[in-house]
C-alpha cells in the first residue's frame, strides 16, 4: 500500500535527505585513483554519523557497508572492500540512505574517475539526463508507469540498455515503501500518483545489454556482458505543479 506522506512527515525528511545530498557532494570532493571502496565506505560512514544520523544500509539484510559502491560493470550493490582499488578510468556509483529521526532519505551518483573514456562520460551523463527527462512532466495525477517509459525511452535512444531487475521506490520510514518505480514501462498506465507521495527515481543503464548477474556474495550485481553501468537517483515528492527533488 502506497503510505502518502503528510506535510509534517515531509519536513521531516528533508533533514535525512540533505544529509544524503551533503554526504554524496563530501564524497565527490575526495573519492579518487588508489582508494579502495572500503575507505569510500568510511567517508561516508563517518560523515552521516558526524550529522547525527544512521547509515540505513549498515545491517540491512546483513549488508555489511554504509554505502554500496559499485565500479564499472557492478549496476548495483557494490560491497565496500579493501581489496577493491579505484583506478584511473574508472565511473563509481555511490549510492546511499541516511535515516534520523525516524525517517530516511536516498541518493546515488556514479563519479567519473580521473581520466575516463567519452564512451563512460557519455553512460554517465545520458543516466543522469534519464532522471530529468522522467520528471519533467510528473506531478500529482501522472501515471506512475510513465516515469519508467521516459527512462526507457532517453536510454534506448542512445543505444544503453535499461536494467529491469532493479527498480525505484517508495521511501519514509522504512528504506524501502510501496510502489515500485521500474526504470521501463508503457505510457499511461499505473496507479496515478497522489500529492505528496515520496518516491526514489534511479535509472542504471548499461552500456551494452539490460541482463544482470548476482555474484556469489549474494549483493554484487554487475552486468551479464561485463559492460559498465552507472546510476543516478534522487528522492523526490509529488506536488500539484510538479516534483520537489528532496536530496538535490
Amino acid at each position: 500500500m502506497i503510505h502518502v506522506k503528510s506535510d509534517e512527515e515531509i519536513e521531516i525528511m528533508r533533514e535525512p535527505c540533505r544529509i544524503v545530498k551533503e554526504t554524496l557532494e563530501f564524497v565527490g570532493k575526495h573519492i579518487k585513483a588508489g582508494m579502495s571502496t572500503k575507505e569510500v565506505d568510511t567517508l561516508v560512514h563517518n560523515y552521516i554519523v558526524s550529522c547525527g544520523a544512521t547509515p540505513s544500509s549498515l545491517g540491512y539484510y546483513g549488508f555489511p557497508g554504509s554505502a554500496c559502491v559499485s565500479v564499472n560493470e557492478v549496476v548495483v550493490h557494490g560491497i565496500p572492500d579493501e581489496n577493491v582499488i579505484i583506478k584511473d578510468g574508472d565511473i563509481v556509483s555511490v549510492d546511499i540512505t541516511a535515516e534520523k529521526n525516524g525517517y530516511n532519505g536516498d541518493a546515488c551518483r556514479t563519479f567519473c574517475i580521473g581520466n575516463v573514456s567519452e564512451e563512460k562520460r557519455q553512460l554517465v551523463r545520458v543516466t543522469e539526463e534519464c532522471f530529468f527527462k522522467a520528471i519533467e512532466n510528473l506531478r500529482t495525477g501522472t501515471p506512475l508507469y510513465d516515469i519508467g517509459y521516459e527512462v526507457q525511452r532517453h536510454a534506448e535512444a542512445h543505444g544503453y540498455g535499461v536494467v529491469r531487475s532493479f527498480v525505484g521506490h517508495g521511501i519514509g520510514k522504512e528504506m524501502h515503501e510501496d510502489p515500485s518505480v521500474p526504470n521501463f514501462g508503457r505510457k499511461g498506465t499505473g496507479v496515478r500518483l497522489k500529492k505528496n507521495t515520496v518516491i526514489c527515481i534511479e535509472p542504471m543503464i548499461a552500456m551494452g545489454g539490460f541482463r544482470v548477474k548476482t555474484l556469489v556474495d549474494g549483493w554484487t550485481s554487475v552486468t551479464a556482458d561485463g559492460s559498465p553501468a552507472a546510476h543516478y537517483e534522487n528522492t523526490v515528492v509529488i506536488k500539484d505543479d510538479g516534483v520537489e527533488i528532496l536530496t538535490l
